[in-house]
C-alpha cells in the first residue's frame, strides 16, 4: 500500500535537503568574501559558483514540496559552523561537508525515498548525490594545491586562466597580474578545475 505524501518520511528529508542546500549556498557565499578579502578572487568565484549550484538543488527539493504548499514541515537536525577566516580550512570543511551529502545523507534520504515508493524524489537525491561528490573533488582539489604552495606555480609546466579576461598562461608560475587584462593574480585558476574549461578541452 502506498505511503500518504503528507504523513512520509520523504516529506521531511526533502525539506531537510532543502535547508541544507539553502545554508550551503549561504556558506559559499559567505566563504566567496573571505576569499576575495584575502586577494584568491578565483577561489572566491569557485564558491560563487558551487553556491549557485547549491540554489538549484534547494529549488529542484522544493518543487517536490509543491504539492503541500500551505503547510509547515517540521524538521530537526545539525547543520555545520564553517565560519573560519583561513580559506584552506574552510575548503576542507566544505570538501567535507560535500562528502558527507553524498556519500551519506543523500544515499538514506534515497533509499527511504525508493521504499516509501516516491521513485522521482529517490532519483532526485541519488542524482544531486553525484554532483555533491564532485563539488567535494573540486573543494578538496583547491585546498591541496593551496596548501602546497602550487595554486599559482608548478613544478612542471602549467596553464592557468584568468577568471576576467580568459587569458590561458602557459609556463611554471603565474605572473603577478594578468598580461592581457592586468588584473592580479589571484584572478588565476589552473585550467583543470576553471569552469566551462577542461585540460582535455585545451589540449586539442
Amino acid at each position: 500500500m502506498a505511503i500518504d505524501f503528507k504523513v512520509s518520511k520523504t516529506r521531511v528529508n526533502l525539506m531537510r535537503a532543502f535547508a541544507g542546500e539553502s545554508q550551503a549556498r549561504n556558506r559559499y557565499t559567505i566563504a566567496a568574501d573571505a576569499a576575495k578579502k584575502q586577494g584568491l578572487y578565483s577561489v572566491s568565484q569557485v564558491f560563487l559558483f558551487t553556491a549557485d549550484q547549491e540554489r538549484a538543488h534547494a529549488e529542484r527539493y522544493y518543487d517536490l514540496l509543491k504539492n503541500l504548499s500551505g503547510t509547515t514541515i517540521d524538521i530537526s537536525g545539525g547543520y555545520p559552523v564553517d565560519h573560519f577566516d583561513n580559506v584552506v580550512e574552510l575548503l576542507k570543511k566544505a570538501e567535507h561537508n560535500e562528502l558527507e551529502e553524498a556519500d551519506d545523507v543523500y544515499q538514506a534520504f534515497g533509499n527511504e525515498a525508493k521504499a516509501e515508493g516516491f521513485t522521482e524524489a529517490a532519483a532526485t537525491f541519488f542524482q544531486i548525490a553525484e554532483v555533491e561528490a564532485i563539488h567535494a573533488r573540486r573543494f578538496g582539489k583547491l585546498a591541496e594545491l593551496l596548501e602546497q604552495n602550487k595554486y599559482f606555480e608548478s613544478d612542471l609546466s602549467g596553464k592557468w586562466m584568468c577568471m576576467n579576461c580568459g587569458h590561458i598562461q602557459a609556463g611554471k608560475m603565474v605572473p603577478a597580474v594578468c598580461p592581457v587584462c592586468r588584473y592580479e593574480q589571484g584572478y588565476f585558476i589552473p585550467v583543470e578545475i576553471a569552469p566551462y574549461l577542461g585540460f582535455d578541452f585545451l589540449m586539442k
